[in-house]
């Protein structure tokens, strides 16, 4: 089948088992979605069915050229469009509903998003750098100290980790463990943190090597 699918983070929560063991799990909404376009092999090159998160309110926002490549699928219009990779002998067409169901007998997932933005930071928050001393008579407290030599080679090598943009950026968090899967409320919970806000969009995929790779607590 599908190798995985879109879904919002709702927000992070506790389990906790019969023996009083704590788990934290964040929960997704994943899904629903719908194939809104297969790719094949003869006319594309590879195997792929491209998604698109259903969204009552897309139908609004979507213009003529959306519309129409979502009508040639017979589904209303979706906000969000991601590809996703399939099995070998998968049988997908367009409008197939895509469901959280995807992931049961699945022990560990890969989540991709986006972190949370922390605009300009220094030195000390963006890279963990120590800082200067703060007693009296110090002349730097949380700057970043000597960046380069003076005469020789007299320049800052590229790469010197500085003060700047921190955050917003695409993450990959990889072989999260699944804990559960609802799927009468299309939800999903992963042991540990996800990247971004929440109500972030992420992707939901298979790990590559899910089949080889033992699960581990």
């Amino acid at each position: 089948m599908i190798e995985g699918m879109i879904g919002r983070k709702v927000g992070m929560t506790q389990l906790f088992a019969e023996d009083g063991t704590m788990t934290p799990v964040t929960v997704l909404e994943a899904g629903p979605c719908v194939v809104v376009q297969r790719r094949t092999a003869d006319k594309d090159g590879y195997e792929a069915a491209q998604l698109g998160l259903v969204d009552a309110a897309a139908a609004k926002r979507a213009n003529k050229p959306m519309r129409g490549h979502h009508e040639r699928a017979g589904v209303p219009p979706t906000r969000l469009l991601r590809e996703f990779r399939l099995a070998e002998g998968a049988t997908v067409k367009a409008g197939d509903p895509v469901l959280v169901d995807i992931f049961q007998g699945t022990a560990r997932v890969d989540i991709i998003g986006t972190s949370k933005g922390k605009g300009f930071q220094g030195v000390m928050r963006r890279h963990n750098f120590r800082g200067g001393a703060n007693s009296h008579g110090s002349m730097f407290h949380r700057a970043p100290g000597s960046i380069g030599a003076s005469s020789d080679p007299s320049r800052v090598f590229p790469g010197m980790r500085g003060p700047g943009h921190m955050g917003d950026v695409r993450v990959t968090v990889k072989n999260l463990r699944v804990v559960r899967v609802d799927v009468e409320r299309n939800l999903l919970l992963v042991r540990g943190a996800v990247p971004g806000p929440p109500g972030a969009t992420v992707f939901i995929r298979k790990p590559h090597f899910a089949a080889a790779a033992p699960a581990r607590a």
